[in-house]
């Protein structure tokens, strides 16, 4: 009888033990996750004045603008889920990183000290973001190893925990921008 209370009550600790280990994990990803959040945000927060400053020195561009500011407003509604998130964040690095070669063509954008201290806070955002994505990577392949391993998969069934998205980039990302196309009319 003593041995059956013992058994109980190390699967009992062992229970507790994957639950507690699960939860942390989650709250890790949620955490960092709102960690890359602030930082969207602060770069959407800042995509307006790059966006107007550049616009009245590059005409040209206007399409490109457009499509960045209604993403910005798609990702800055309420209730927006990490993946639409990431598929957001994606597109508008795409797009920024396009104008971003264009100014380094325009000398006399380059030298516009409004357009050069935007550029320089959009450069620590984005490495901040790179960073944080990092994290945030990391924190969700230890997430989703501890859900998919024995017996940890188990408790995660349970508890209805499924696995989560890591930032990706697109494959447009990867390539580098043709810069003739980026000045065709």
């Amino acid at each position: 009888m003593q041995s059956l209370f013992i058994v109980l009550g190390v699967i009992i600790v062992i229970l507790i033990l994957l639950y507690n280990s699960l939860i942390s994990k989650k709250n890790q990803v949620e955490n960092i996750y709102a960690s890359v959040d602030t930082l969207l945000k602060k770069r959407f927060d800042l995509i307006p004045s790059l966006v107007v400053t550049v616009q009245e020195a590059m005409k040209y561009e206007k399409s490109t603008f457009e499509k960045i500011t209604a993403l910005r407003a798609s990702a800055m509604k309420p209730n927006v889920s990490s993946d639409e998130m990431s598929g957001f964040d994606k597109k508008i690095s795409s797009l920024l990183s396009s104008i971003m070669v264009a100014v380094e063509n325009y000398p006399e954008l380059k030298a516009n000290e409004n357009i050069l201290n935007l550029q320089h806070s959009l450069n620590e955002i984005e490495e901040q973001l790179s960073a944080s994505r990092r994290a945030y990577n990391q924190s969700v392949t230890d997430y989703n190893n501890a859900i998919e391993v024995f017996p940890n998969n188990i408790m995660a069934n349970y508890m209805k925990y499924s696995r989560k998205q890591v930032f990706t980039i697109n494959e447009s990302e990867k390539k580098n921008p043709n810069v003739k196309d980026l000045f065709a009319k």
